[in-house]
């Protein structure tokens, strides 16, 4: 059995779509086939502005056949490209003739494991593992998460009615998008939440050196839920009525070993410590939430480039190195020459960017027309909810790749707002805005126009200055 089609898309999450229905509207009279694992694939929602370049936006399921009448699909796995040829075979055997390829098959968790008790260590990564963490949770009374980024940190503000034991290798939590001083706002707007809000506001601006000693290096740091997917699952455990308990925190630690404990069907865990120190703690089941690395379980006629994280190597075209096969979200990494305010992170945002790009890409290339690289890769942004408030990231958010010349100026009112500038020689490079603050746009304003600030000092953030309409 074989199917022809002009462009073949592989994956069924937010870049595999994107670049589906970006092709549908580029190419509207041209064959789109749509390879995925699940019926059910994952699509943009809601879309809406939060500045002129950087957008919101939902996460919606469905199935396959509500794509659309233009894009054809098929539920099977990829097996093999021949990118010399231009086919490529199904796990079940069916050849697939194209024209262009890409490949958007995503990421996979990195769980953590030491070969033994693995049905006690799960990875949340798309709808069946949150489906099977709902089931753990009927019957637990301890969770152990491992990790530091935003899957952690939602279960840890989402979980309820068990005991959540949170191991970070950081100094402090959510170090994947935040600051200390950001992680200090939303622990004390948690352990906070039934006292009256404060709404002292405080400012303060501070070399890079007083956050980190002299002698520390700088460190780099199915389809994918999306934003908010915790919304719309009951994660309560089996401590029934105990309602949400403030997670124990392990900081600087990590998992030394652990066993089961046939008797009490648990797990006995022994954590270590930077300090050196160890300590013992019995769990239900471990949460491991420790990022994702790219997914490319297929073979190729020839081998294709990847870059050092594993990813397949694509330029600012979301080209690889193969003839006409193109790649694009979390199996990707970007080998081009990035622009000053942005870097790669494998979020949602970015998924849905990099297949976006890539269906304007495989376009232009099928239509023989030029094309250059979309605006958004310009600016990194980033929008998202942390503990209950709205985040915004831009820019080089957490000083990366500044080394250690720059500047970063605080304003925070406990319970309400954090914002935090990251300013080198005068310039806005980079910034965390935390609650509602509607300075997205003013920033992002900043930060491409390169505006000295220098002249302003501290009075940039000063809350009786309207900055959006100075600067805006």
């Amino acid at each position: 059995m074989s199917r022809d089609c002009n462009f073949l898309v592989v994956g069924g999450g937010i870049a595999g779509v994107s670049c589906a229905e970006t092709l549908a509207i580029c190419c509207p009279s041209s064959s789109i086939l749509l390879l995925t694992e699940s019926s059910i694939v994952k699509s943009v929602t809601n879309l809406v502005p939060v500045a002129r370049y950087l957008h919101k936006f939902d996460v919606r399921e469905k199935d396959v056949n509500e794509i659309g009448a233009s894009i054809a699909t098929i539920v099977d796995q990829l097996e093999y490209i021949n990118s010399r040829e231009h086919w490529a075979r199904t796990k079940t055997g069916v050849i697939l003739k194209y024209r262009y390829i890409c490949v958007c098959t995503g990421g996979s968790p990195k769980l953590f494991n030491s070969g033994h008790a693995e049905s006690r260590i799960i990875g949340i990564r798309d709808t069946d593992s949150v489906l099977e963490l709902q089931k753990r949770l009927l019957t637990a009374k301890d969770v152990l998460i491992l990790g530091n980024g935003g899957i952690a940190s939602e279960l840890a503000y989402e979980l309820k009615d068990v005991n959540v034991h949170w191991v970070v290798k950081d100094s402090h939590i959510s170090a994947t998008f935040v600051d200390p001083g950001a992680a200090e706002f939303f622990q004390l707007a948690r352990s906070e939440l039934e006292k009256p809000t404060i709404t002292e506001t405080a400012i303060k601006r501070m070399r890079y050196g007083e956050l980190t000693p002299p002698d520390k290096k700088e460190s780099k740091q199915g389809a994918a839920l999306g934003p908010d997917w915790h919304s719309n699952y009951d994660l309560s455990g089996g401590s029934k009525d105990a309602g949400k308990v403030l997670p124990k925190m392990y900081y600087k630690s990590n998992i030394a070993d652990y066993h089961m404990l046939p008797e009490e069907g648990r797990l006995s865990i022994k954590l270590s410590h930077d300090d050196g120190s160890t300590e013992k703690l019995t769990c239900d089941f471990i949460v491991s939430a420790t990022g994702v690395q790219p997914r490319h379980e297929f073979a190729t006629d020839f081998p294709p480039k990847l870059a050092d994280d594993g990813g397949l190597s694509v330029d600012e075209m979301m080209r690889t190195d193969l003839p006409d096969v193109y790649a694009a979200g979390d199996v990707c990494s970007a080998a081009w020459e990035p622009a000053p305010h942005w870097f790669q992170m494998r979020l949602w945002t970015q998924a849905r960017q990099m297949g976006s790009m890539a269906g304007r890409s495989m376009s232009a290339a099928f239509e023989g027309e030029p094309i250059y690289q979309d605006f958004c890769f310009e600016l990194f942004g980033h929008v998202t909810q942390l503990f209950g408030y709205p985040v915004v990231l831009l820019g080089r958010f957490n000083g990366q790749g500044l080394g250690r010349d720059y500047e970063l100026l605080v304003r925070c009112t406990r319970n309400k707002e954090y914002i935090k500038f990251v300013l080198q020689n005068g310039r806005l490079r980079g910034a965390i805005l935390i609650g509602d603050t509607d300075l997205a746009e003013t920033c992002e304003n900043l930060i491409l126009n390169g505006i000295d600030l220098e002249p302003y000092g501290d009075d940039i953030l000063n809350p009786d200055i309207d900055i959006e309409d100075y600067f805006d």
